[in-house]
Formats: C-alpha cells, sequence, structure tokens
C-alpha cells in the first residue's frame, strides 16, 4: 500500500508544516472529571455538526454536544498527536486515517463488533462488511463506522463545459491555456495537492521521483498563477460559478456542489474524469469513518452516537445537513433509499454515482504530503505577490 511508506517523521513533518495546533486544555468543562455521561466533544467534518444531526441526539441521550470542524484530515490527526485525545470523544476523517496512523499509534479505540457489524450488513453493496477502510491492518478489529461517501475532483458550469468534455480532458482542463482566468480554486491543500499530482500525471499515493516532485512544483506553480479566484468556502466559489465569474474551479465534487445543485443550479456539476494515472483511474472516493477516540475519560455517549446516526431517519438528516449533501452508506436500506426525493437524488448526482464511482480511486495517504505542502505554500504565496 502506498501508506506504508508514510514513517512517523514523515507525518511529523507534515504536521510541523501546517498551523500548529496545541492541546486545549479546558475547552469543554469537565473534560478532566469522572463519569462523563452527560456531555459529547467530536471533532468532525462539516455535517455532523448540523443542529438537525445533533439537537434530536441531545434530547434524547440529555447529552450536551460540543462540536469541532475538521479542516484537514492532516490537521486533525495532528490534534490528537497533540494531546487532544483528552479533549475528543470521537473523530470524523477520510478513509485511510483509521487504519494507517490513528489505530497504529494509539489515538484510537476499537469497537465493540458484536454491536456494531449488523449495521455494515445492511449497507450499500460496496461497503458491507468486512469493510477494509473501517478495519484494521490485520483486519481483526473494526475501528470505526463509514457513512458519508462521495466523489471529489473538479467541478464545472455545464453551460460553459460540457460534461463529456470536461469528464474526457481531466485535470488537464486547468492546464489548458484557453481556461486561464477562467477558473477559481477550492483551497483544501490536502485535496489540491492530490490534484495537483493527478494533473502532473502521477498518483498521489506513492513514493515520488525528484522529477516528479519538479513536475509537481511547476503544476502547483501554473494552478495558483492563472487562477481568478482562491477561496476555502465551497459555498461562495459555487456563487462565482453561478453568477459567471469562473467557468470551473479546480477541487470539488458532490460534497461542494450539491446544495447548489439542490437551489435548482443543475448546470453546476462535480465531473470524475474518465481516466487518470492512479491505476488508470484518474478522479478519488473519499469515505469518512468515524471513530472513537483513545480518550482516558471517554463520555460513555461515544458509542451511543455512533449507532444512533446509523438510524434510518438520522443517516437521511446527515446526508442532507445544511452546507453538504452527500451520498451515505445507508442508502443501501429501501427505508433511507425511498426517503430521498427526485430533488435530492439529483443534487446529490445520484444519475451518475455508480460510474463516477467506478472511475475513481480510493483516498490514501500521501507519503510526500510535506514536501508537496512546502512546494504547494510557496506557489500559492508567489501567485498572491
Amino acid at each position: 500500500m502506498a501508506s506504508s511508506n508514510f514513517g512517523r517523521r514523515d507525518f511529523l513533518k507534515a504536521a510541523a508544516a501546517m498551523s500548529a495546533t496545541a492541546a486545549i486544555p479546558g475547552l469543554f468543562p469537565g473534560v478532566a472529571n469522572a463519569a462523563r455521561t452527560n456531555e459529547l466533544n467530536i471533532l468532525v467534518w462539516e455535517g455532523y455538526n448540523s443542529d438537525n444531526v445533533l439537537d434530536p441526539f441531545r434530547r434524547e441521550f440529555d447529552t450536551k454536544v460540543s462540536a469541532e470542524n475538521v479542516i484537514s484530515d492532516p490537521d486533525a490527526v495532528n490534534k490528537l498527536r497533540a494531546g487532544e485525545t483528552k479533549v475528543w470523544d470521537l473523530i470524523n476523517l477520510n478513509n485511510p486515517w483509521a487504519r494507517e496512523l490513528l489505530y497504529p499509534e494509539g489515538l484510537i479505540k476499537p469497537l465493540d463488533q458484536e454491536r456494531f457489524k449488523p449495521y455494515f450488513d445492511k449497507m450499500m453493496d460496496e461497503f458491507k462488511w468486512p469493510y477494509k477502510w473501517a478495519m484494521s491492518l490485520d483486519n481483526k478489529e473494526l475501528l470505526g463506522m463509514t457513512q458519508r461517501f462521495g466523489p471529489l475532483s473538479f467541478v464545472v458550469n455545464t453551460d460553459v463545459i460540457s460534461r463529456p468534455m470536461a469528464e474526457d480532458q481531466g485535470f488537464n482542463l486547468f492546464m489548458d491555456p484557453k481556461m486561464k482566468g477562467r477558473y477559481g480554486i477550492l483551497t483544501w491543500a490536502n485535496w489540491n495537492i492530490y490534484h495537483m499530482c493527478i494533473t502532473a500525471g502521477f498518483s498521489p499515493f506513492r513514493k515520488h521521483t525528484k522529477e516528479e516532485m519538479q513536475k509537481f512544483k511547476e503544476v502547483a506553480t501554473y494552478i495558483f498563477k492563472n487562477a481568478k479566484m482562491a477561496s476555502d468556502d465551497h459555498l461562495a466559489m459555487n456563487q462565482a460559478l453561478i453568477t459567471g465569474e469562473i467557468d470551473a474551479y479546480f477541487t470539488g465534487g458532490t460534497y461542494s456542489c450539491s446544495v447548489a445543485r439542490y437551489d435548482g443550479f443543475s448546470n453546476v456539476r462535480g465531473i470524475t474524469p474518465k481516466e487518470g494515472p492512479i491505476d488508470g483511474k484518474g478522479g478519488i472516493v473519499w469515505v469518512e469513518v468515524t471513530s472513537i477516540v483513545n480518550n482516558p475519560n471517554l463520555s460513555t455517549k461515544a458509542e451511543d452516537f455512533l449507532e444512533y446516526v446509523q438510524r434510518p431517519d438520522v443517516s437521511k438528516n446527515v446526508a442532507f445537513a445544511e452546507g453538504s449533501h452527500n451520498p451515505v452508506t445507508q442508502m443501501g436500506i429501501p427505508e433511507v433509499m425511498n426517503a430521498f426525493t427526485k430533488k435530492e437524488l439529483d443534487a446529490i448526482q445520484f444519475d451518475s454515482l455508480e460510474w463516477e464511482l467506478e472511475h475513481c480511486a480510493d483516498y490514501d495517504v500521501n507519503p510526500d504530503y510535506a514536501e508537496m505542502l512546502e512546494l504547494y505554500t510557496a506557489a500559492r504565496r508567489e501567485a498572491k505577490g
């Protein structure tokens, strides 16, 4: 596996290159107290912090739930490494981190298989037990529960750039001189780096040669230099696409554009390249895994929450949380699937989901992330002048 070359020293270098995150003593009152039965602290990607997901749990379980948004997977892992295992009870990250880093380093705890295995048996076929990314490397321990997932490559205005054309060109679209000043960058660094690797013609999920690192630098410099705008706000990026300020944006997919589609802008569409350098694939699919943090004073409600979000009605709420709409693995349950309206299925591009998954590689760890982050940051700084 590509991530097998990603050692502790490499990750610490990556963490150091990112904004430092210290432990947060006293962030949540009562964390250090015994018998934490009425509070739960979760570190999650946007959506799980939505009131329509959390409020029913708060009422039913009489629990104070405090949530903080993940801004990048490496940053969240860094938080736990910095000592925040004493703060958080649950962590929600993309698929490789639990298996590759969190569990081997003792940052998360295995789940009770007898309690949670039956939920996998009801999921969509791709995620049924034993699902690789939810299991330990030896496949003996269950490390988390899957739910939201989706392809994430780039987004276009199909009134200007047709879907077939975008799928055929893939990320080469952004290297076309005709696209200068016509696209934006959704600045999610971890994803941008992966996509710049694909644009440069190689997989991000392995060690890279000096020549490939140079090619990455050139692509990163070009992408930033010729972008019309850059923002980490996917809603703002969609608005720019809708108003015609840009015709496409680099890094995006169902997660980023589904709200605009639900609001009636079906010309805003996430694109998966037809082919690419990752064993012939040019797209990447992410799958979130929610795990229990190895907190020495773990909330007694952690497993209850993991079970709660698996309920059919809550699964639908998770899928259609404000800010981001996504497919969920529980769509294998007829009750969940039937709860989606035609409009909602269109918002998450369900019509092409199967095809896109076939053309996507699984999100994984980049062993050269630290070095690429430095090159990426320098290219962004240079573009700002």
